[in-house]
Order: C-alpha cells, then structure tokens, then sequence
C-alpha cells in the first residue's frame, strides 16, 4: 500500500509517501512544499497566491508519487491562535478538494491520534515524534524539519488505524 501523509501549512506543508506494511515501511519520496510569502503582509493578495501555488504543488507532487490513499492531519484549534487556524482551514480546503478530484482515497487525522500511535502520548512534542519517525524508519538522523517527521507520522498513523488488518494496533510506544 502507498500513502501519502499530509502536515498542512500556508508556508511550509510537509508531506511523506511511504509503502509496505506497518512492519516494513519503507519512505518513497518526503520533503516540504514551501510556499512563497513575501507578500504576507496584504492578506487579500498573499493567502489566495499561497492557495493556488499549493494546489498546483500539491497536483504534482500526487502526479509524482501516485499514493493509492492520502492522509491529512485534522485542524486543531488554539484559544490563542483562532485567526491561525482559519488561515490554515483554507489550505486544508485546497488539498482536501485536490485530492478528491484525483479520486484518492482521504484519511482525516487528529493530530493527537497521530502523536499517540507514534510515541504512546497524545502530547508528544515535536523532538519526540522526530525521534519516533527515526526510530520507526531506521534513520541515521531525525528528519528535518519537523514538517517532515509529522509528515511521516502521519502517514504511519494512517497505515496503523486504517489500513492494518483487523485487529491491527498502532505504532505504540514502542515502534
């Protein structure tokens, strides 16, 4: 199986496709989209460019690695950061509407699930789901940026909860 895990951003979006089982994945390509955000500060004309230059990286990059199924992390809400959230549920329209017209499979995933099936803990913190996706992956190093490793994460959550056999568990703490 072939899944692409999605970490969305409007400036940086990770993205992971892996194949193989829980117990053999294996990374086919994984790296970050950065959008241009130059103009940031004119919202009106920033946010609309940023979406159609994620559309389009997002076609291709699905051109590219042609996953049978894609997963994306959920929105999580911050009492702090509501205006963040609203921006990043607009990117999250662009890649949920792209990827149903590549009539892909989709995968929503909250990012607590996500964090929990890698490391044991809905709260881990990024330097712990680096080092989980190292561990998992056989990896020299944690991959960077953390976009990346989230990414992944991702990915392994989806093949865990979704795709495993009946009576499948997730990654656990252990990997």
């Amino acid at each position: 199986m072939r899944i692409l895990g999605i970490d969305p951003g409007l400036r940086i979006t990770g993205y992971a496709c892996i194949e193989g089982t829980l117990m053999a994945p294996t990374i086919v390509e994984a790296g970050v989209i950065r959008l241009d955000a130059s103009d940031a500060d004119d919202p009106s004309v920033s946010i609309p460019r940023r979406l159609l230059e994620l559309e389009r990286d997002l076609i291709d990059l699905l051109e590219r690695v042609r996953p049978e199924a894609v997963a994306v992390e959920g929105l999580f809400v911050h009492s702090d950061h509501v205006n963040t959230a609203v921006k990043m549920a607009h990117a999250r329209g662009v890649m949920l509407l792209t990827i149903r017209r590549a009539g892909l499979g989709l995968i929503e995933l909250k990012p607590a699930a996500v964090k929990k099936s890698l490391t044991g803990s809905g709260r881990a913190t990024k330097a712990q789901m680096q080092e989980g996706v190292r561990r998992v992956f056989g990896l020299a190093e944690a991959p960077r940026p953390a976009d990346v490793a989230d990414a992944l994460a991702i990915a392994l959550c989806a093949v865990a909860r979704d795709l495993a056999p009946a009576g499948g568990s997730g990654l656990g703490a252990g990997g």
